[in-house]
């Protein structure tokens, strides 16, 4: 079987991806990307085929200020994006390569959704990969109007089509899917990147990230790192793409590096702050830890919300993320027991889950069936 996946050009995008590619690629079907254009070389360097399709998340807002103003909300502007923008730039890229790639199925992560609409025309059968949690049903009402004219047949859920491959545990589910005919669970399962485990202390360390968008906010990241130092623990810092050396001369008790193998860091760990992306989130609850949730953009806030009412997390929010909160939240969760006791149950629910080999599998056998 011939699999088309595609993705926006950010590794929060690509890397919910690769476990089900890498389950295909090992069971012997070819997969083949479409990602914008800063990021084919990395998805060929991984072994898989890619093309330029779309543009990227900055270059579409970039578009959407200019036509809204510098100060327009987020419905203008997030509209604008996500729901013309993208999705058109996607549909034009993709529509003269569909004849040469000839998919049998296609799978999208949910904000590439011009994908979808695409593969919905040209009768391929198509499945959104959930990356996040869903809009507000207020802004995916206005979505729906401005996406309907990109699909033959409106699906049931705007981003995310008439089916979906679901990362989330019941205890945290988005009720987004709610809507979708056909939902595939799958155990969210991490990716490492290539890189090598760096030192680590000893086990029960504070691991603090801010992932792979937001890793710029210095601002909260040397205010974290404050924060943490005063605790009895040493503190891991992950920058991703950032330089370790922008953070400037760190605390004894904290060691920073760029990209780390977070799965395998997360086994070591004792606790977790970072910015509530949703690859953090999840590998995070697998982990069965606490976190501190410091939200900065997107998903972030409504996933904080989410854990916080579960009693899995603590969140800070705006003007609330200060050094004395962090540290005073920080403290509460290492002595915390309910938190850490709801966090490994939620790791087994995780544990219980689909792997990707096994949804790789049902998605083959119902695209065959899509296709008869």
């Amino acid at each position: 079987m011939r699999i088309l996946m595609t993705c926006r050009p950010a590794y929060g995008h690509l890397f919910p991806l690769l476990p089900l590619a890498n389950a295909a690629r090992a069971a012997g079907h070819e997969v083949v990307f479409g990602t914008g254009e800063a990021f084919v070389p990395q998805v060929r360097a991984l072994g898989f085929e890619a093309h330029r399709v779309g543009v990227s998340i900055a270059d579409a807002e970039a578009e959407a200020k200019r036509r809204h103003g510098e100060d327009a909300g987020f419905l203008d502007v997030g509209i604008t994006m996500f729901a013309e923008l993208l999705p058109r730039a996607t549909m034009a890229d993709l529509r003269p390569l569909l004849p040469g790639l000839r998919p049998d199925l296609v799978v999208y992560e949910q904000s590439d959704v011009g994908t979808g609409a695409l593969a919905q025309r040209a009768g391929i059968p198509a499945v959104s990969h959930v990356i996040g949690r869903s809009v507000s049903p207020e802004v995916l009402s206005v979505a729906a109007e401005r996406l309907a004219p990109l699909w033959d047949t409106p699906p049931a859920d705007a981003m995310l089509g008439d089916a979906c491959v679901d990362v989330w545990p019941d205890s945290v589910r988005d009720p987004g899917t709610a809507a979708v005919p056909k939902v595939f669970r799958m155990r969210p399962t991490p990716y490492n990147a290539d890189v090598p485990l760096p030192p680590l202390p000893r086990d029960g360390f504070v691991y603090l990230t801010l992932g792979t968008v937001v890793f710029g906010a210095t601002q909260v990241l040397r205010g974290a790192i404050a924060a943490l130092s005063r605790l009895p623990v040493d503190v891991v810092v992950a920058v991703g793409p950032g330089d370790p050396a922008a953070l400037g001369p760190v605390p004894e008790n904290v060691r920073v590096a760029g990209f780390v193998p977070q799965a395998e860091v997360l086994e070591h760990a004792g606790m977790v702050v970072h910015h509530g992306g949703t690859g953090t989130v999840l590998g995070t609850l697998a982990a069965g830890l606490p976190q501190l949730i410091l939200p900065q953009g997107a998903d972030q806030f409504a996933n904080a919300e989410a854990l916080s009412a579960l009693g899995a997390a603590k969140a800070l929010v705006g003007d609330a993320i200060r050094i004395d909160a962090i540290e005073a939240a920080a403290r509460e969760l290492l002595d915390d027991s309910a938190a850490r006791e709801i966090a490994r149950g939620i790791a087994a629910e995780i544990a219980a889950m689909p792997a990707p080999e096994t949804v790789l599998d049902e998605l083959v056998a119902w695209s065959w069936e899509c296709s008869e």
